[in-house]
Order: structure tokens, then C-alpha cells, then sequence
């Protein structure tokens, strides 16, 4: 039987990790043994751990000091494949098959527009992480990018053209479906309050929710509408402060990390991405399930290619505070065609995707 493993540092509640557990998921399901290898086991997602997946915890607090655990996992247990997430991770999983000398295939994957992610970056690695990529990189035997945007910027790093494949997320399952229908308690989500605008993703500069505040500050001037931003990050209080300052405190909520919040995306008017650079944008195809109208910035890679360059939803360019509020204003008079991102979103199926990675990963 062919056995996969999965590396991953924690089941942090990223889009990353969310998206190696539908693979993870659906792999097991088509009868390949799996394995999910966290350096610690730790994050909101871990209870959502399926039981056909074996949960193997190196119970390590750094990353780095998994090497020698990992190696000796490859040489004893010898995996198809080793897939991995997030370059930091993903450097670690080369290194630990490289050295354990192994059959293994090592297969890193892609999430974010790394040189945009490198020129925003205050910490040293993170500035330095398209020079690691560019060298390391090439030691997989396949780099799975989640966006064409994605697969050319690793192109320009030096990675061979022939070694990437994109692949988009794996988005709509079974599960999400069900989530989206499941009631949801927030008192301006009952029926008769004023339209939400919603929005999904960390508190971090990445996400540019200063551009949204101020967005929804100059459409509520002539609006009665509210909103919500799912989440947590290290820009909280900053953006609590920018509330007050724009006199928007009292139509604005942050409730913070929430386990389901595809919910929220069933019962808003809108979901909102303004993202100053995007890898993918799960958020875009997990609102576009549930029928919800979208809207989001033409920040290189994946929400264009999600929304078709703006066929399925509105694309404003990133920080342009007046046209997303256009953009929001024009939504909520003249919503999407539910049924069409329906689907649309079917496009990012998790049945999709196993195919081209199970092809990718010669399984």
C-alpha cells in the first residue's frame, strides 16, 4: 500500500494547514495510508483531526530541532511521498530526505506570492526566504504552486519550470457544505438586521483591513450596514484604535478566531478580501459555496484567477479605499448570481484536486 506523509509544524488555523487536511482527508479516503506528522501537536484544527488519518506528534518546540525525528521517520517507515507547507517547514522536509537518503519523493507546496511576502517582511529570514527557496527548492521532486501567480514568481526565484505544477486548493468538501448550513449565533445575523459585510483571515498587515475600515467607513455614511471580521492576529488593537478614530466602533466586530466560520459566509451580503498580496484566497471559493457575493483586490495570484478576473465578483486594486467602497455599495444594491459561484466553486473541489495531486505525487 502506498503510505503518505504529511509535515506540518502545528494545526495553526492558516489556510495552509486547513487545505493539508482536506488532502490528508481525501487521500485516506481513496485507501492511501497516511500519516500527519506535526513537529507539536497544537492548534484549533487538531480536534478536527479525521480518524482515518495516524497522527504522529514529534512533540518538538522548535521546528528545527524535528530534523533529526524526521530523518529517522523516512529511513524507518519509507513513505511514497513527504508532502509539506509553509517554506520554513518546507526547507526542514528537504533537508531531513535529503539526508536520510531515502526513495522518499519530496513534494514542498507554495501558499503565498514569497517575493511580495519578502519586500513587506520585518524579520531577517523572511527577507531572505526567495534567496533560500531559489537554492533549496530545486532539491524537490516536485514544487506544487496553488496559483498560476504563484508558479511564476517561483519561476523567477530559479525554480525549474518543469518541476512545478499548480494546483488549486482544495476548497469544497462534504464538510464544508455541511458547515455552511449550520446556525450561526450572532445577533446582527438574524433575519431583519442590516446587510454584513464579512471578512475571514489573520489580523496581520497581509490582510490590509485599514483599506477595509476605511471602506466601510465611507459607505456607512450613507448605509446601515455592519461588520465582521473573523480572526486573530497582531494587529488587533490597532485596528480596534482605527475603529474608534473612523467612529465605526459600534458597526464593527471582532470576535476573533471562530471554528466555523463558514456560517458567517452563509448568512453575510458580502465577504470581503483585501489583501495586499495572496497566494490562493480560500476565503473567496469557501463564500462563493454558500452563493455569497464577493468582492476582492487584484493582488497578484490567486483571487484573480479564482474570480476570473472579475467575472464572478468584484476586483479593485489593493488599498484603493474608493473602490472598495464602490465595490461594497454595488453589492449590496446588485448581489452576484448565487447559483453561478455555486458553481464556480465547484472549479476548487477537493475531488479536483486529489486527482491532479495523487497524478503530481505518483500515487
Amino acid at each position: 500500500m502506498d503510505k503518505l506523509a504529511v509535515f506540518l509544524s502545528s494545526l495553526d488555523g492558516g489556510g495552509a494547514e486547513r487545505v493539508m487536511l482536506n488532502l490528508a482527508y481525501g487521500f485516506a479516503e481513496r485507501g492511501i495510508h497516511v500519516d500527519l506528522l506535526l513537529v507539536k501537536a497544537e492548534g484549533p484544527y487538531l480536534s478536527q483531526i479525521p480518524s482515518n488519518i495516524n497522527l504522529i506528534n514529534f512533540n518538538k518546540s522548535k521546528l528545527f530541532q524535528s530534523l533529526p525525528t524526521l530523518i529517522r521517520y523516512i529511513r524507518k517507515e519509507s513513505p511514497t511521498a513527504l508532502i509539506s507547507a509553509l517554506e520554513d517547514t518546507n526547507l526542514v522536509m528537504l533537508w531531513a530526505c535529503r539526508l536520510a537518503g531515502e526513495n522518499t519523493q519530496s513534494v514542498v507546496t507554495v501558499h503565498n506570492h514569497l517575493s511580495i511576502e519578502a519586500k513587506h517582511a520585518t524579520q531577517l529570514k523572511r527577507k531572505l526566504t526567495p534567496t533560500l527557496v531559489g537554492y533549496f527548492y530545486p532539491w524537490a521532486d516536485k514544487v506544487v504552486s496553488v496559483s498560476k501567480g504563484v508558479a511564476d514568481d517561483l519561476v523567477q526565484l530559479g525554480i525549474p519550470k518543469d518541476k512545478i505544477d499548480v494546483i488549486y486548493n482544495p476548497i469544497l468538501t462534504q464538510d464544508l457544505i455541511t458547515k455552511l448550513r449550520q446556525p450561526v449565533k450572532h445577533p446582527w445575523l438574524e433575519p431583519g438586521e442590516p446587510p454584513v459585510i464579512l471578512a475571514v483571515g489573520r489580523l496581520t498587515e497581509q490582510k490590509d483591513y485599514p483599506s477595509l475600515l476605511r471602506a466601510f467607513a465611507r459607505v456607512r455614511k450613507s448605509h446601515n450596514i455592519k461588520l465582521i471580521i473573523l480572526g486573530e492576529g497582531e494587529d488587533r488593537s490597532t485596528l480596534e484604535a482605527l475603529a474608534q478614530t473612523l467612529n465605526i466602533a459600534n458597526d464593527i466586530d471582532f470576535p476573533g478566531f471562530v471554528a466555523n466560520p463558514y456560517a458567517y459566509m452563509a448568512k453575510a451580503k458580502t465577504l470581503v478580501l483585501t489583501s495586499a498580496w495572496e497566494g490562493f484566497g480560500n476565503v473567496l471559493v469557501e463564500a462563493m459555496a454558500a452563493g455569497t457575493s464577493v468582492i476582492a483586490t487584484n493582488c497578484k495570484s490567486g483571487p484573480a484567477e479564482i474570480l476570473a478576473h472579475g467575472e464572478y465578483g468584484s476586483l479593485v486594486q489593493v488599498a484603493d479605499v474608493e473602490g472598495i467602497a464602490a465595490a461594497i455599495t454595488n453589492v449590496i444594491h446588485y448581489p452576484s448570481e448565487s447559483l453561478k459561484l455555486k458553481k464556480r466553486a465547484s472549479d476548487f473541489s477537493l475531488e479536483v484536486a486529489l486527482e491532479k495531486y495523487q497524478k503530481a505525487l505518483s500515487l
